[in-house]
């Protein structure tokens, strides 16, 4: 919940884990830890190859932290581990999961409108995250996260796909208010903020090595 200050060497914006995994990452549909301990290793396309559970975690340190990976036998990627461990010590295997991982389904046909996005943001997001998209920070204290600018998740990051950002929304957008939103409408403000000025994730190009990428993919 406060990554980015425990850990500066490895966090080059001001985003925590929580921003993303949802009150301390217990929560249905928005990437929960619950289960992580059965989901991996696991094979990935992004870079065709097997992951393990610290592959995938250094994959957010350096796409959504827009930052450097932890040494794998480190204190704080074994205290990181052991957490999802601790929340996921009631699943046995993978019929434990049920229907509690990942994000709700975004049907990926539908073509986004970043001018109706915008005037959505405005409506509906601005209020917490800032109509610039730089969250809200006050005396320094994490209380409304980026999703633009310096301070934000670089363009590597899945956040910064419209699909996958729309199913994020779509599930757990407006705070308080989640499900409001239309699929449409998550998929409009998606690609509006996803879209906005944000670090470039230099190794992008290397990402699908034996293709397939999606096609919300940012290049």
């Amino acid at each position: 919940m406060d990554t980015y200050k425990q850990l500066p060497n490895n966090v080059n914006n001001k985003l925590n884990c929580s921003t993303c995994h949802l009150n301390e990452g217990r929560v249905a549909k928005a990437a929960p830890y619950v289960g992580m301990n059965v989901v991996y290793p696991k094979y990935r396309s992004r870079n065709a190859k097997i992951n393990t559970i610290e592959d995938r975690i250094n994959g957010c340190f350096q796409r959504s932290m827009n930052g450097q990976p932890l040494p794998t036998n480190s204190v704080p990627m074994q205290a990181i581990v052991s957490y999802m461990n601790f929340l996921s010590q009631n699943i046995k295997n993978k019929n434990d999961l049920q229907d509690n991982t990942g994000f709700v389904t975004i049907n990926k046909e539908l073509v986004p409108n970043a001018d109706n996005g915008k005037t959505l943001y405005v409506q509906h997001c601005a209020s917490c995250h800032q109509l610039d998209g730089q969250g809200l920070y006050p005396n320094n204290t994490y209380m409304f996260p980026a999703i633009a600018g310096s301070q934000s998740f670089n363009d590597g990051a899945g956040m910064a796909r419209t699909y996958t950002a729309a199913a994020f929304i779509k599930g757990n957008m407006p705070l308080g208010q989640e499900g409001m939103l239309t699929e449409q409408q998550a998929v409009d403000i998606a690609y509006y903020f996803s879209h906005l000025e944000r670090p470039i994730f230099a190794n992008k190009a290397d990402d699908w090595p034996k293709g397939g990428a999606p096609k919300d993919v940012r290049r």
